[in-house]
């Protein structure tokens, strides 16, 4: 009798575990994780999932919406035209519409053959030295962009075609991963040589969702991300940089090296550099040394007036955030502890609020989940574009966020990642990873191939 006492408390005892086992297996998402961007989120995860506007939009705020994707999406054209309000394209430029290097709001690729123009890829110039306003000193002939093509009448600028350095890394499980090193050769130049110690930096255009609202994150949230050094080696450094309207130095929050502090400056630079279109931020033309600017046609001073450059900033500003998809599923959860666990939340935080006094109300106290701290990390010399961009240096990248991540193969067709797009996967592009992430890509390489898995779900799930 006593033995079979025994036998039924020690069955007991194993159901308790197993039972107990079981609970803590089955996980369960935090409340609300599924709203990337907060109240405004859009629950759509279509080809068009990066389009829409906040819903929290004022009346007339939609309007203006509107008015502003049409002007992000429809060509500029040459001047003197008769459509006036979108004339002045050029004289030189990388593509003739916001949307060719957005495609449906959503992100560039590098070119995929010799000569295709105004996908999303450009080429920063740049020389050693500081300028007054604190930034990277231009290319004396070709200033601080590389145009590749240029209005009826004009030379261009010239050209550039990349090839690849094929690498390899093996994974634990014995998965190879190729990587491949972009090599970009410029060609054809139209206003003479480069300068000898030229400094060439590539960059992709990025998805456009959520931009105002990362704007909205109050400075002293993002200054409170830095850490002196963590145990992982992870510290992270804000980048200060010139606001021309203010004539002041601001956190910077856009741009792969957080080199713009507004959704304004961002897009005019963007309007003057990718399109030649000036705006009442930068008003005057960017041109090669030689050429006469003043005696071309323009569209106006500016080229884009100011109540329509105003909504292209409001556009910019209010494209909601898709929610997350499968969310709930087991393996997507056990992938964010595997998140957690390797360390990517560092530099990749997934929640903060947004502050109280945006321009766009829509905008205010949100919580949100972006996975990004906005800050700067030196990301190792395989990264590297040996060129400084204020206070960010030739191996330092803002951290990028992953909102989105797992639709801009579902809205552009392409899985490009990085700041020039060389990664073709997010393996690849964690694979890239060195500095300050390279303890954490170490421990990626060790995973076994589930959980590697599960970390690839959770990762498309944003």
């Amino acid at each position: 009798m006593q033995n079979i006492l025994k036998l039924f408390l020690f069955s007991v005892a194993i159901c308790l575990v197993a039972c107990n086992s079981e609970e803590e297996y089955t996980l369960v998402p935090e409340e609300g994780e599924e709203l990337l961007g907060g109240s405004s989120t859009v629950f759509n995860a279509s080809a068009e999932a990066f389009g829409f506007a906040s819903k929290d939009l004022t009346i007339d705020e939609e309007a203006d919406f509107a008015v502003g994707n049409s002007f992000f999406r429809q060509s500029w054209i040459s001047a003197p035209s008769s459509t006036t309000a979108r004339d002045g394209l050029g004289p030189f430029f990388n593509a003739i519409t916001c949307s060719s290097c957005h495609f449906k709001d959503g992100r560039g690729r590098p070119p995929m053959f010799d000569g295709e123009l105004g996908k999303g890829l450009l080429l920063r110039l740049g020389i050693p030295g500081i300028h007054a306003n604190g930034g990277s000193l231009p290319d004396p002939n070709y200033g601080s962009q590389l145009q590749d093509n240029a209005i009826l009448g004009q030379t261009i600028k010239g050209n550039y075609t990349i090839t690849y350095q094929i690498t390899t890394e093996t994974l634990a499980d014995g998965t190879v991963v190729e990587l491949q090193k972009p090599i970009y050769q410029i060609s054809n130049l139209g206003y003479g040589p480069l300068a000898p110690n030229v400094m060439v930096s590539p960059r992709v255009a990025n998805q456009m969702i959520g931009m105002g609202l990362l704007e909205a994150v109050p400075e002293n949230t993002i200054l409170g991300f830095i850490t002196a050094n963590n145990a992982n080696g992870v510290s992270g450094k804000a980048n200060y940089v010139y606001d021309v309207e203010s004539n002041s130095q601001k956190l910077g929050r856009f741009g792969w090296k957080a080199n713009q502090p507004s959704v304004r400056q961002q897009v005019a630079g963007a309007f003057l550099g990718d399109l030649g279109i000036t705006s009442p931020v930068f008003p005057n033309e960017n041109c090669p040394t030689g050429v006469d600017c003043g005696s071309i046609p323009n569209g106006g001073t500016p080229e884009i007036e100011s109540a329509n450059f105003n909504r292209v900033v409001l556009y910019s500003s209010s494209l909601a955030v898709p929610v997350r998809r499968n969310y709930k599923d087991q393996d997507v959860l056990k992938g964010k502890k595997i998140f957690e666990e390797i360390n990517c939340v560092s530099c990749h935080i997934s929640k903060m609020q947004t502050g109280n006094n945006h321009p766009i109300v829509a905008m205010r106290n949100q919580t949100i989940r972006p996975f990004t701290d906005l800050l700067l990390h030196d990301m190792g010399e395989g990264l590297a574009d040996n060129s400084p961009d204020f206070l960010a240096s030739g191996t330092e990248w803002r951290t990028q966020p992953l909102w989105g991540i797992g639709l801009i193969n579902v809205v552009n067709s392409h899985t490009r990642l990085l700041h020039d797009g060389r990664a073709r996967s997010v393996t690849e592009a964690i694979m890239w990873h060195g500095g300050e992430a390279q303890i954490s890509k170490n421990r990626f390489k060790q995973l076994s191939t589930e959980k590697r898995n599960q970390l690839l779900a959770f990762i498309n799930s944003l």
